[in-house]
C-alpha cells in the first residue's frame, strides 16, 4: 500500500521532470531561432560583399611603377582569385590608347591635364579623384660630381641634362619651372616617361635629369637627388578614374578603394609621393 509520502515525492517529480522537459525545448527553439536568425544575417552579409574574382587591367603612369606594383601583391593577398595587370608609361600615350579603344579597367593619370583626355570622351565613369601629388627633383650622377645645387645650375653648356617629353606630366611640371624662373635650357634629349629620363642618368648617359622625388627615391644609391625651390611651384596632382567600358568593374573599383584607403595612402607616402 502507497503512503501518502511516496505519493507526494511521486507526483513532485512528475512535475518537476515536466518542467525540465518544457525548458530543455523552449531552449531549443531558441537557440533554433538563434541560428536561423545567425544564418540569415551571413547570408545578408555574404550576399552584401560578393567575392571578387578575375583580373584587371590598370593603365598607370611611369612614376607609380613600385607603388602600384608593392599594392598589387596586396591587393591579389586580401582577394585571392583576383590578379592585377599593369601598363606603366607616360600618362598622354596612356591616355591615347584608352580613347583609341585599349582594353583597361582603371586609369591613373600623372597630371588632370591627361586625365582630361580620357573625361573629355566620356571614357571615365564619374569625376576622377586626385589621390596623390608629386614634387621634381633634379637627379644626378652618385656624388653629385658636378655640383648642382639649382635649376639654374642646369643651363651650363657643360653639362648634358634630360628632360621628359613637354607633353608628359614631369616634362610640362619641368617646363612651367624653368619658365617661372626665366631660365632656358636644351637638353641633349626628351624621353617619353619620367623613367626613361632618369634611367639616362643611371647609364650615365646624361649628367642630370628633372624627375620627380618618389623616383630618385626609387633608384636608391643609382643617382643622387637635389632639391630645388621652383619645382614647389609645380607639383603634379595625380588622379584615378573607374573607365566606362572596365572588363572588370568590380574588382576595379576595389582596387581604386585600396589606392585611396589608408593602407594605399601610406605605401604611396612612403615612396615619396604627397598627400592629396
Amino acid at each position: 500500500m502507497m503512503t501518502r509520502s511516496v505519493r507526494r515525492t511521486r507526483r513532485t517529480l512528475q512535475v518537476a521532470g515536466a518542467s525540465v522537459a518544457a525548458l530543455l525545448a523552449l531552449s531549443a527553439c531558441s537557440s533554433s531561432d538563434d541560428s536561423s536568425s545567425a544564418k540569415t544575417k551571413s547570408d545578408t552579409s555574404s550576399a552584401a560583399t560578393p567575392k571578387l574574382s578575375g583580373s584587371i587591367t590598370v593603365f598607370a603612369a611611369a612614376s607609380l611603377q613600385e607603388s602600384f606594383t608593392t599594392l598589387k601583391a596586396d591587393f591579389e593577398k586580401a582577394h585571392p582569385g583576383t590578379k592585377v595587370n599593369f601598363s606603366f608609361g607616360g600618362s598622354d600615350t596612356l591616355a591615347a590608347q584608352i580613347t583609341g579603344g585599349a582594353p583597361a579597367d582603371v586609369f591613373a593619370a600623372a597630371s588632370p591635364k591627361t586625365m582630361a583626355i580620357v573625361t573629355a570622351k566620356s571614357d571615365a565613369v564619374g569625376t576622377p579623384a586626385t589621390f596623390v601629388r608629386n614634387q621634381l627633383e633634379i637627379a644626378t650622377l652618385p656624388g653629385n660630381p658636378d655640383k648642382i645645387s639649382s635649376l639654374k645650375d642646369l643651363t651650363k653648356s657643360s653639362l648634358k641634362v634630360v628632360l621628359c617629353d613637354k607633353t608628359v606630366p614631369c616634362g610640362a611640371a619641368a617646363q612651367k619651372a624653368l619658365d617661372a624662373s626665366k631660365l632656358k635650357l636644351t637638353p641633349v634629349s626628351y624621353e617619353e616617361d619620367v623613367k626613361s629620363a632618369l634611367n639616362k642618368v643611371v647609364l650615365k648617359e646624361a649628367d642630370a635629369a628633372v624627375v620627380y622625388k618618389t623616383d630618385v627615391k626609387a633608384a636608391g644609391s643609382k643617382v643622387e637627388g637635389v632639391e630645388f625651390p621652383e619645382s614647389a611651384n609645380a607639383i603634379n596632382d595625380y588622379p584615378i578614374a573607374l573607365l566606362k567600358d572596365a572588363p572588370n568593374p568590380a574588382v576595379a573599383k576595389a582596387f581604386i578603394a585600396l589606392v585611396q584607403s589608408a593602407e594605399g595612402q601610406q605605401v604611396l607616402n612612403q615612396a615619396g609621393f604627397l598627400k592629396p
